[in-house]
């Protein structure tokens, strides 16, 4: 079935998600079998200035740009969760996003607690890969957990820290999708915020 081009530009803060984020919206689309999508480089925003005022806003605006009209697809922000409440700061930044682009589908996703916390939703799927150890088992609080990064270090057989913008790419290229959507709330709604921009529809 022939789609038209899907265009994501993407906000996020984080410098590991530069490359990581693409790879993964890329495996989420080709596993939709659409295969002409044009993923923006994201724009890099650290966290306090994109929940200030303005910020957000700004960021949004400047990706929207980069979204035609006349094609499905969308603005998608990204953001760790930390230790704000998801099921507030992601409505909330959500109208913000609305607001500043009423003409664009937007999604707005925080990782609970980090985009981390994602791969430790596919743990098992990740044994062995990226310097990791065997037999990984999905913690019991992964999305709970406040130092992902930490876990990720803890569990390493090689004893290299986890370094986000070395590792991040690795592990979302190796990670298992149903498995963390299966363990992890959050990116089951980053599956489903997906579907939205590409279809306008949203995912179950």
């Amino acid at each position: 079935m022939n789609h038209p081009k899907v265009t994501i530009a993407s906000v996020m803060e984080g410098e590991g998600g530069i490359s990581a984020l693409p790879v993964l919206l890329r495996r989420l689309i080709y596993e939709a079998q659409i295969w002409d999508a044009d993923i923006q480089p994201p724009f890099l925003v650290d966290r306090g200035r994109l929940v200030r005022p303005g910020g957000l806003e700004a960021a949004v605006e400047a990706q929207a740009r980069r979204v035609p009209a006349d094609r499905p697809g969308g603005v998608l922000v990204v953001i760790d969760g930390d230790d704000d409440c998801p099921a507030s700061l992601g409505p909330s930044l959500l109208a913000r996003a609305q607001a500043a682009r009423p003409d664009r589908r937007t999604a707005v996703v925080p990782a609970n607690r980090e985009f981390e916390a994602w791969f430790l939703a596919s743990a098992p799927a990740l044994s062995g890969r990226a310097g990791l150890a065997e037999n990984l088992e999905v913690p019991a609080n992964s999305e709970t957990l406040r130092d992902c990064k930490g876990w990720l270090t803890h569990h390493r057989r090689d004893g290299v820290r986890y370094r986000p913008r070395v590792d991040q790419l690795a592990l979302t290229q190796e990670m298992d999708l149903d498995l963390a959507r299966a363990n992890s709330p959050s990116f089951d709604k980053f599956c489903r915020d997906i579907t939205y921009l590409v279809t306008g529809k949203r995912g179950e």
